[in-house]
């Protein structure tokens, strides 16, 4: 009875966690797919913002440059400008009418001619600008009035509130677009509003001009944000549960795995299970093979080929991730050793390394050990630093590369831009590359957002004189857009899977 009850005991704990396991990739996902929501729709709201501004600048440069050329006849008869007046409305797209002010006043209107009117500069916001809800003419109508002055000399251009409502509606089609000019309005129905703005409570972004006194106001309503999931993600939703049910599947069965897992590593590492695998780096230009990345895999007696997030965790907990790299790297010089001679140039090597390996200087012996295996100068080691565990900047870690380097060791940033630390590794050690994430490069042609990100790595790469890899290249479109943007290597499914050792020295044959 104690072992039934134990049983049913850990059958539920199993359970509990399988659920866990399937929900929280669910739920993370989902924030995740939120935030990304936000930043889309606060992207959106900030380019349609600016795009306004732009579009009223140049309606307000025609507008005031009317008003340059008329202000020099202010203070002369009507009868005689009155033509000018109209000749500027005419040759102005955005210009309905224009007026000559003297001394305040304005006596000539491109509409009635003669015309007497006092003009007052306190409606105008910095005596610029003024939102007028109609005049006489069209009435309930939104007029921007442009007022230049000098001395007692005046023109008045005013601006067709249909023009800038267009403006509104066409620009803002999936946004709330709204302009202000001092304490006024303008909607995009046309309507000018005395009141404050209303409140835009999702991605709200406000810009003012910084040539002409107004202010564009853009944003969406409440609830907007989950909207745009429901309409944009629902195929990254169905991935989500997917994700979800293989996460507590898995999460099921590493439960029934053995209870100690670094028993069965140290194991797996005695009878050198573990193995080299290769996966080809090409030169960005010339697509032809400079080197390959070492990926470890578990060649499990009963289960097979073990991919490595299985284990890789484990190992790096258990500390068994030094001598496993070890094993790793004495496999890899034994088996590309005799095929050094054949290799054209340096051939690059990648061996990915942990926190574990920065303890102490052992590593340094390692690297040293595999390099002897090989001619002088034929090929380049590279050690990527992984990101699960940050490596801190102690007196032995910083005495560690610098012995790497003196040995002609070079040292890249492995999945930058993903990790906390990748700026910090940038401004603590002496790298020599940095490999972009495949979560930036699957993007490319798909989300603008993360390209711009991509080329700002790509941009900050080449400022600070850094080689780069961009690896999970997968289609032309990718590497054609790599290549033209300077990335010297390119690492994925495009090139070359991960192969053994054997399968891969055959096809190096070949390039």
């Amino acid at each position: 009875m104690p072992l039934n009850a134990k049983t049913r005991h850990k059958r539920g704990k199993r359970m509990a966690v399988t659920i866990l396991s399937g929900l929280l990739p669910v739920l993370l996902g989902s924030l995740i797919l939120y935030a990304q929501a936000e930043r889309a729709l606060e992207q959106s709201t900030e380019l349609t913002a600016e795009e306004a501004i732009r579009q009223f600048e140049l309606m307000l440069d025609n507008t005031a440059q009317a008003a340059r050329e008329l202000l020099p006849l202010a203070g002369q008869t009507c009868n005689d400008v009155k033509l000018a007046l109209r000749e500027q409305v005419t040759r102005r797209p955005f210009v309905r009418s224009t007026n000559l002010v003297w001394d305040n006043n304005l006596y000539c209107s491109s509409l009635f001619g003669d015309y007497q009117e006092t003009v007052n500069p306190g409606d105008y916001t910095q005596g610029k600008l003024w939102l007028m809800n109609g005049n006489p003419v069209t009435p309930n109508t939104a007029l921007l009035v442009y007022r230049l002055s000098e001395g007692n000399q005046g023109a008045l251009t005013t601006l067709d509130g249909y023009h800038l409502s267009n403006v509104l509606r066409l620009i803002g089609r999936k946004t709330l677009l709204l302009l202000q000019v001092g304490p006024d309005w303008l909607s995009a129905d046309g309507k000018v509003h005395e009141d404050a703005l209303p409140a835009l409570p999702v991605a709200k972004s406000k810009l003012t001009s910084s040539r002409y006194a107004f202010t564009v106001a853009a944003g969406f309503p409440e609830g907007e944000t989950w909207r745009y999931m429901s309409s944009e993600y629902p195929p990254l939703f169905s991935l989500l549960i997917f994700f979800g049910v293989v996460s507590g599947a898995i999460g099921h069965v590493l439960q029934q795995r053995s209870s100690s897992p670094s028993h069965e590593l140290r194991r797996a590492l005695e009878a050198e299970e573990f193995v080299p695998y290769f996966q080809p780096v090409v030169y960005g230009d010339t697509k032809a093979w400079s080197g390959a990345e070492v990926l470890m895999r578990w060649n499990h007696p009963k289960e097979g080929l073990v991919r490595p997030d299985l284990f890789i965790p484990f190992a790096e907990h258990s500390g068994l991730i030094v001598p496993m790299t070890r094993s790793l790297m004495r496999q890899t010089a034994v088996l590309l050793a005799p095929a050094a001679a054949s290799f054209d140039g340096p051939f690059h090597i990648g061996i990915n390394i942990t926190a574990s390996h920065c303890k102490d200087l052992e590593l340094v012996e390692d690297c040293r050990e595999f390099l002897s295996a090989f001619a002088p100068g034929a090929i380049n080691l590279v050690l990527e630093l992984t990101e699960r565990e940050l490596i801190e900047p102690t007196t032995i870690t910083l005495q560690l590369f610098e012995q790497l380097h003196a040995l002609g060791v070079m040292i890249a940033i492995d999945d930058f831009g993903t990790g906390h630390s990748s700026l910090g590794y940038l401004r603590q050690f002496n790298v020599d590359f940095l490999k972009i994430d495949q979560s930036f490069v699957a993007m490319i042609g798909v989300d603008a957002l993360s390209r711009h990100i991509l080329d700002s790595i790509i941009e900050l790469s080449a400022k600070l004189d850094l080689g780069i890899v961009a690896e999970g290249v997968e289609t032309e479109e990718q590497s054609d857009y790599l290549a033209a943007h300077g990335v010297n290597f390119l690492q994925g499914y495009l090139f070359g899977r991960p192969m053994p050792g054997t399968e891969f020295i055959n096809a190096l044959r070949h390039h």
